[in-house]
């Protein structure tokens, strides 16, 4: 168990000096007319011994029409601030949208004897998810006959402008189609509240089951009959509890049914625990999980526990059998072989000399035994690698891994020899290492539905490489590029030579290497991994990428992205918007924060709960790297994060306001000491896994001590910050970023202030539009607001 730090309040934070001087000279004059001023209501908040005012409490009313005429008048207030910028918006929307392809799709990908695809049709903003019967060249004639009938063209499954059009939002959930390729189950939202609904379509006929009655649904699992369906649904709190079974009638799918209720198989009453379900990739089992992160009394430990069942996918109305009790700590992952269990798992070893105690360790065990200690470990992480996920198929096995820091895909074939009487390490084993580009990429998997494939399919990006679809041939060792995102209206002259680091399979892949090239924008754009020294000596990387002939070292304007949560790694892939800052001299940087994801477990735990200062930490540090290394201008840093990157972003410029020019928050977590003394919020009670629980004392203080609300550093001078919050948000409240920009006009310095907007999306939630030309519209009228706050709107 990691080392922990009690920290008082602010501790360790070494605040800068400020002068007395208003800095508002270097911020955009705001609009004519004064920034809107919200009413004051007392309210006295008290806990732990400690008694603060909170007179923007009233905000968290949703339903106090004085709320949204607020939000108008910010969005009004916004609206003046960006006036000037309008032509601004107009090109850099322009630039954004010349770079698309006119036709954005995804190569067919077979499952059973269909092959599924998606594409965005031209002119729309949203995907169609499409099929069609795969052509069987042995028999041709067959398939030209069949073609002729019209058996074999295309089928719309599921069209999201359709849904758009009809109720002026999407966002699809889950879909999942039946072991028969019948039905297809999906998951709706069409408020942006993620409370989704179920629907059933018979995709023989078009037809959609029309009163179902179970909505807050989450996931989805079919049994093998193809008439199952298991699903689980969340309480009030979005916090999926109960799963139920719902045997679809083929009879009532044409005719006006009575309305259709699940029947309830498991329900979780401990309000810290999620129910999951899932079905085994060959379809055999349906699995149950319900787990939840726990903290001892004081505060001092937090660990996983698991609960996990199984169904029989054949016997859908069997009962459930229970695998594994919880126990502290203990997380598994279940796949199913040729009457064979594989087990991801950390649970502890006794007597094991090869296994260090952390990290996760593959099992595995008949099924008939899978109530029995009889297990065999078959394969022990090691100082290179990590285990971090497995999929499985009809003769292979794939392993997900961390290579010091960096990903790494490997397969083995089934079923795996190994010697009974010791464990093995991915190195003493015939594995087969994926090629992968040299340089630092993220690897996303494909959909990779078909158990019977000996392909696996992933999705390859990094900052200067678009997206790549590669399908990895298991059963001879090879691979294909499929498909590499098309990037239009590029000048730069592109690198096509570099190829893929094949090392671990070097002579095998000699012979076609030189066929498997791929564009990279490298001689356009660098990206440099660096090494930032935090505060406590921790190693943080820092990802930073900018253009070879528009950068000028020491006087670039640059933009910093934080997360640091929930364990989750920055998404650094290809971003075609990105180019509209990079071309503009722009230095664009990620820092991955602890907190956030890394090798292994330590990395997220030593920047939650008692140690979130850390990541406030890394994040400063990572700050003043760049400008001591000269990547960007001392007075021309920016920063941007979403959600919970908010919360890092808010608690970092109340610590140092002067360390950052402009800032860009969206759908921030802010109010993070109110919020979490709220147990009723969507939510809450699960955050506690993650930031401690403010009903113990020693949480609380940590949490009070950097929760950016509560914080706001008085008659400071804040960089120019633009707030964004959607009304229909269930995971961060509208009233977080109302509050926040009501509290910093009140507090800070107010020749600067009235350079804070506040943009509330009235109709959206959490993750707005979607669609590909909202995003485009959103993302210049961010880069606009940065350009404005750096000065550099006539540059």
């Amino acid at each position: 168990m990691a080392v922990r730090c009690l920290l008082g309040a602010k501790s360790f934070i070494k605040r800068v000096s400020f002068s007395s001087l208003c800095g508002s000279f270097r911020f955009p004059p705001p609009p004519q007319a004064p920034p809107p001023v919200p009413k004051k209501i007392p309210f006295q908040v008290s806990f732990h011994g400690r008694t603060w005012q909170d007179p923007y409490h009233w905000m968290s009313n949703t339903n106090d029409p004085d709320l949204s005429h607020y939000l108008d008048r910010e969005n009004s207030y916004a609206q003046a601030f960006m006036a000037e910028t309008h032509n601004l918006q107009r090109t850099l929307f322009s630039e954004m949208k010349n770079r698309m392809p006119t036709r954005i799709s995804t190569p067919p990908e077979r499952w059973g004897p269909w092959l599924y695809y998606q594409y965005i049709p031209e002119g729309k903003e949203y995907p169609v998810l499409c099929r069609r019967l795969e052509v069987d060249k042995s028999k041709w004639v067959k398939t030209v006959l069949s073609y002729a009938r019209g058996v074999r063209k295309e089928e719309i499954l599921l069209d999201w402008n359709e849904i758009a059009e009809k109720y002026g939002y999407v966002h699809v959930g889950t879909c999942r189609i039946s072991p028969d390729h019948n039905l297809l189950a999906y998951t709706l939202d069409i408020t942006g509240g993620e409370q989704f609904f179920l629907q059933v379509k018979d995709l023989r006929t078009g037809c959609t089951i029309p009163k179902f009655l179970a909505d807050g649904i989450v996931s989805l699992a079919w049994a093998q009959d193809g008439r199952t369906l298991f699903y689980t649904q969340s309480d009030d709190s979005q916090r999926p509890f109960r799963q139920a079974l719902f045997l679809v009638l083929y009879s009532k799918l044409e005719s006006d049914a009575d309305d259709i209720e699940g029947i309830p198989v498991f329900t979780e009453n401990d309000s810290s625990f999620c129910v999951d379900i899932t079905s085994t990739k060959d379809g055999k089992f349906i699995t149950v999980n319900s787990n939840s992160r726990t903290s001892s009394e004081e505060g001092k430990d937090t660990c996983l526990i698991c609960l996990v069942y199984i169904i029989d996918a054949a016997n859908p109305s069997g009962n459930m059998q229970k695998i594994w009790d919880r126990v502290s700590g203990v997380q598994y992952f279940l796949e199913h072989y040729d009457s064979v269990f594989y087990i991801l798992t950390n649970a502890p070893l006794s007597g094991s000399k090869e296994w260090s105690g952390e990290g996760y360790y593959l099992a595995r065990c008949p099924v008939q035994d899978i109530l029995s200690t009889n297990w065999q470990n078959i394969i022990l992480p090691d100082e290179d690698f990590t285990l971090q996920d497995m999929d499985i198929f009809d003769g292979y096995l794939v392993l997900f891994l961390n290579k010091k820091g960096n990903p790494a895909l490997c397969s083995i074939s089934l079923p795996i020899n190994v010697n009974c009487k010791r464990e093995s390490k991915i190195g003493d084993l015939d594995f087969w290492f994926f090629p992968l580009p040299s340089n630092s990429c993220s690897v996303v998997p494909g959909s990779n539905h078909d158990f019977m494939s000996s392909v696996f399919r992933v999705v390859l990006s990094s900052p200067v490489m678009p997206d790549m679809i590669v399908d990895y041939d298991m059963s001879s060792k090879r691979f294909s590029i499929v498909q590499q995102e098309e990037v239009r209206s590029v000048s730069c002259e592109l690198d096509t030579n570099q190829l893929f680091d094949v090392k671990h399979d070097k002579e095998e892949n000699d012979e076609y290497s030189e066929t498997q090239r791929w564009k990279y924008f490298s001689n356009a754009y660098c990206c440099e991994r660096k090494e930032v020294i935090s505060h406590d000596g921790a190693i943080v990387p820092l990802t930073i990428l900018y253009s070879r002939t528009a950068w000028q070292k020491g006087q670039s304007p640059g933009l910093l992205q934080g997360y640091g949560a929930y364990g989750e790694v920055l998404d650094k892939s290809w971003c075609t918007n990105r180019l509209s800052l990079l071309d503009r001299g722009w230095v664009v940087a990620f820092a991955d924060v602890r907190g956030g994801g890394g090798g292994d477990s330590s990395w997220h735990k030593d920047g939650s709960g008692l140690h979130k200062q850390n990541s406030i930490q890394d994040f400063v540090s990572c700050a003043n790297y760049m400008v001591n290394e000269d990547y960007v201008h001392r007075d021309r840093l920016g920063t941007i994060g979403f959600s919970a990157g908010g919360l890092l972003l808010g608690a970092t410029i109340n610590m140092y306001p002067n360390l950052f020019r402009v800032a860009i928050l969206k759908v921030p977590f802010l109010d993070i000491c109110n919020t979490l003394l709220d147990p009723t919020l969507p939510l809450t009670i699960l955050d506690y896994e993650e930031f401690g629980n403010p009903q113990i004392k020693s949480d609380f203080e940590c949490i009070l001590s950097y929760s950016p609300y509560d914080n706001i550093s008085e008659g400071s001078c804040y960089p120019s910050m633009l707030v964004t919050a959607s009304l229909q948000d269930s995971r961060v409240g509208v009233w977080e970023a109302a509050k926040w920009v009501a509290k910093v006009r009140d507090s800070t310095c107010s020749g600067c202030s009235g350079s804070v907007i506040l943009k509330t999306n009235m109709r959206g939630g959490h993750f707005g539009e979607g669609g590909r030309d909202g995003q485009c519209e959103e993302a210049a009228y961010d880069y606009a607001f940065l350009l404005k706050a750096m000065g550099m709107l006539n540059n």
